[in-house]
This record gives C-alpha cells, sequence and structure tokens, in this order.
C-alpha cells in the first residue's frame, strides 16, 4: 500500500516500515503521529482528496539536526565579509502502519 502524506507543508510518498526525515515535529522519541493522508492507492484503487479514508501512524524515532549550512556575505573591495550558519532541525520518523 502506498500513502501520500503532509508534514510540515511538505508532501511525501511513503510505504509501510518506511523512514524517513521530516521538518521538526513536537514530540518525544517512541511517540506516536496521525499524519494527514492525501492520496492512497491499494493495489489499483486510489482514492484523492476527501474521499481519502486511509489512516497513516508513525513513530518518531529521533529529533536531529541537519548539516551546516554556512550564509557568507562580503563586498568587495570595502573589506567587509560576515560569515554564520545553522543547522536546520529534523524529526527521523518510521511509518508504522497504512490502514
Amino acid at each position: 500500500m502506498l500513502a501520500v502524506i503532509k508534514v510540515a507543508g511538505q508532501q511525501y510518498k511513503v510505504e509501510k516500515d518506511q523512514t524517513l526525515y521530516v521538518p521538526r515535529v513536537e514530540g518525544k522519541a517512541g511517540d506516536t503521529l496521525n499524519l494527514e493522508v492525501l492520496l492512497a492507492d491499494a493495489g489499483g484503487s486510489v482514492s484523492v482528496g476527501s474521499a481519502v479514508s486511509a489512516k497513516v501512524t508513525a513513530e518518531i524515532l529521533d529529533q536531529v539536526k541537519g548539516d551546516t549550512v554556512i550564509a557568507y556575505k562580503q563586498k568587495r573591495r570595502k573589506g567587509f565579509h560576515k560569515k554564520k550558519g545553522h543547522r536546520t532541525a529534523y524529526t527521523k520518523i518510521k511509518v508504522t502502519n497504512i490502514a
């Protein structure tokens, strides 16, 4: 079974037992999430939009940070430069059930 879910404004195509990184979702490791389903495909029968009766549950595995992204600004011939960086927060989830 296949489903398209929406998490924090982004869409993901998921299957059962798949792990993926999504933007930070509140919760601790071991908590269960009920995710919004946009499309469900059950062996050839596809339901879209408000006709979707599928439910996707996922388990939070960990709260992690991504790689460092450097933002570097410079003005030539002025001696001005500024270097900043940030690490985006992600949640690692595992899809446990698509019903």
